[in-house]
């Protein structure tokens, strides 16, 4: 993740129906959240030096990299700004905690009561060094969870099966928008969207614009 991918204002109608909002009218990430921590259970410490569809991260480095991201985008809501909210991601040691199966699943419920306090999605915030709306924050944390979860449950051959508000929030934020320095710059922080043919999931659409192959398997 890194904010500086210029990413446009939302479209609220995501292909097939518009974004569904939870109690305070903004995307909730409860589903997304959840999506993530059922996986937990299904990683075993002989799965953690598996690749995984991120090339450069073994499972180990991506959950490492979700517990840093989940605190840093939990204090983005909070507006809390210091080490967590101002460090490019990339310049983060992706060392596994010891107690990653008990801080993850705590780090996500923090993170999904921060983005539904009142004001969360409100005004500027910051994430990655960067200073960015709010409520372009809140989405970006959103697709993270929906991504990643996809990469892990890929990674160590579960079930995902993220919900359609989750997945219409995602592409909605990825997909090309024309712009050629917008979609240039997020090619350079994700990769080249990989096309997906007519009539594809959504699934497989938002795992195409953030530059994964939906066909990907360990191995493959």
């Amino acid at each position: 993740m890194d904010p500086t991918s210029q990413t446009p204002a939302p479209d609220a109608t995501a292909p097939g129906g518009a974004e569904s909002q939870g109690a305070s009218g903004h995307p909730d990430l409860r589903a997304a959240a959840d999506g993530v921590a059922l996986l937990l259970g299904g990683v075993g410490d002989e799965r953690l030096g598996d690749p995984t569809p991120c090339s450069d991260y073994s499972v180990r480095e991506l959950l490492a990299h979700l517990v840093g991201l989940v605190a840093a985008f939990r204090d983005t809501a909070r507006k809390d700004l210091g080490p967590t909210t101002d460090t490019d991601p990339r310049a983060v040691p992706l060392v596994l905690p010891d107690d990653w199966r008990e801080l993850l699943p705590r780090r996500l419920e923090e993170l999904v009561a921060a983005w539904a306090r009142p004001g969360a999605w409100d005004g500027e915030t910051r994430a990655g060094g960067v200073d960015l709306p709010s409520a372009i924050a809140g989405r970006i944390a959103m697709n993270e969870l929906t991504v990643h979860g996809w990469d892990l449950a890929r990674a160590t051959g579960q079930p995902y099966a993220p919900d359609e508000a989750s997945l219409r929030v995602s592409y909605e934020l990825m997909r090309p928008t024309g712009d050629d320095g917008a979609d240039a710059a997020r090619e350079g922080i994700f990769g080249p969207v990989v096309p997906v043919p007519d009539g594809a999931s959504l699934l497989d659409r938002v795992v195409g614009v953030n530059g994964r192959r939906p066909d990907w398997r360990p191995g493959g």
